[in-house]
């Protein structure tokens, strides 16, 4: 695939209704040079991490629904899936109102239950990724902007890590939270294992103070694509004010020398982020630990597999 890992299109929008939302979509994705789409098997990976916080914390539903349509107007293939914090994918989206709406498109939902082990980049490691995401074509990565207790921000590299299956993102909490930078460094590895990513980013109605479930809404009224993750997320930061060594993946991301991590590399065909700033976005100031704690990780445990034994019902 011809991929440009350095171009990022951002631009305003301020509402989730039909026309406005479609035409955005449209702009940035024309913006940005990216394969074609005709019967390519294409993923939709948005933000599912919680059906009972669906409001704010997961990618907007008319977002979600307004990508699928776009790219099955280009002749794709589409599918959708998720590995959620608690619950699958089909509860998720059952939430957020739109699993019928998908259903009637066409879009099948995979829930990331089947997976492979997978040699990170760096040689530091495995990681255990849904067949479904390493299978496609191409993912189309839809993330919120957020702000995060654990990592200061989760946009597009974070997303990422919602392909590792089901309990072993809690696992990896566990293994490598309790070192320092490590939890982070692998997790910025995942996009070099993953196939061709297409983030394309929900900032409309973003996520602050705290996050990712709990934080509270800031308009932010933007949209961005780029087929660099990387690229996309070190855009958001030049927009969000915020410098890359406060971010844990963002500072993984430069440590890892990735294509994309400084900004003098990228090209705005669009607006830059110096026209789009937000001066008031607040983000944590003390980070939690990424460390679960045992009863939390066995908490969890527990509340994922009584959630999936309902979605099999």
């Amino acid at each position: 695939m011809n991929l440009d890992p350095t171009t990022v299109a951002l631009t305003r929008c301020s509402s989730y209704a039909q026309p406005e939302l479609d035409e955005t979509l449209a702009r940035v994705l024309s913006a940005i040079r990216w394969p074609g789409l005709r019967s390519a098997n294409v993923l939709l990976k948005p933000n599912l991490i919680s059906a009972k916080h669906s409001r704010l914390a997961c990618t907007e539903g008319a977002f979600i629904t307004a990508a699928a349509r776009w790219l099955l107007a280009q002749g794709a293939k589409v599918s959708i899936g998720d590995s959620p914090a608690f619950g699958t994918a089909a509860i998720v989206l059952q939430a957020l109102g739109i699993a019928d709406e998908l259903a009637a498109l066409g879009v099948e939902i995979r829930n990331f239950r089947k997976g492979r082990r997978v040699k990170l980049p760096d040689s530091s490691g495995w990681a255990v990724l849904a067949e479904a995401a390493l299978d496609c074509d191409l993912l189309v990565s839809l993330p919120r902007v957020k702000a995060h207790a654990q990592t200061r921000l989760t946009l597009a590299v974070k997303n990422c890590f919602g392909c590792v299956v089901g309990l072993r993102k809690s696992w990896w909490h566990m293994l490598y939270g309790g070192h320092e930078n490590d939890f982070s460094d692998r997790l910025a590895q995942l996009p070099g294992i993953l196939p061709p990513i297409l983030s394309l980013v929900d900032g409309i109605a973003a996520m602050h103070i705290t996050g990712p479930l709990r934080g509270e809404p800031y308009p932010l009224a933007l949209v961005g694509a780029s087929m660099n993750p990387v690229a996309m997320d070190t855009a958001l930061h030049a927009v969000l004010g915020v410098a890359p060594e406060q971010s844990l993946l963002m500072a993984a991301s430069r440590r890892a020398g990735l294509t994309g991590a400084t900004i003098e590399e990228l090209a705005f065909p669009l607006s830059a982020p110096e026209e789009l700033l937000a001066r008031d976005f607040l983000l944590p100031d003390a980070l939690n630990p990424i460390r679960f704690s045992l009863f939390r990780y066995l908490k969890s445990t527990v509340c994922r597999l009584r959630l999936q034994r309902q979605d099999l019902k």
